[in-house]
């Protein structure tokens, strides 16, 4: 075997034994803590400080954040969103996402950039401090 034949191998090998590590330990996985909120309020489609604030105090969606959240995915056809301090992203999953609406939550998944889509694994809320 030559010595370019030989390395090819060996850096396959390699590049398998590393790609094999990677998907069994849930590589790209990443912690995210944030607000579980709905996409018109986060993204500023009603709401100039992506809060919840103006719907409330227009009486339209109840009187916490989870009401709003509620309120805008259900009857203005919003989506649940994880809202942090700087961004917010979409969320795969919209049953685990609803039962923590307008609640701060930690969670697990993996973040498509080009999408801004977290595929969510787990979800679990954040005592409050």
């Amino acid at each position: 075997m030559t010595k370019t034949r030989t390395f090819l191998i060996s850096a396959a090998l390699l590049a398998a034994l590393i790609f094999m590590g990677q998907a069994t330990s849930g590589a790209g996985e990443t912690t995210f803590e944030g607000e579980i909120a709905d996409s018109q309020c986060a993204m500023g489609v009603h709401s100039l400080n992506r809060s919840h604030k103006e719907m409330i105090e227009m009486g339209h969606a109840g009187s916490t954040a989870e009401d709003c959240t509620r309120y805008c995915v259900h009857s203005r056809a919003g989506r649940y969103v994880l809202l942090t301090k700087h961004d917010a992203f979409k969320l795969d999953n919209q049953e685990i996402a609803e039962k923590y609406a307008g609640q701060k939550v930690k969670l697990t998944g993996t973040l498509d950039s080009k999408t801004n889509i977290i595929q969510v694994k787990t979800m679990e809320p954040v005592p409050a401090k």
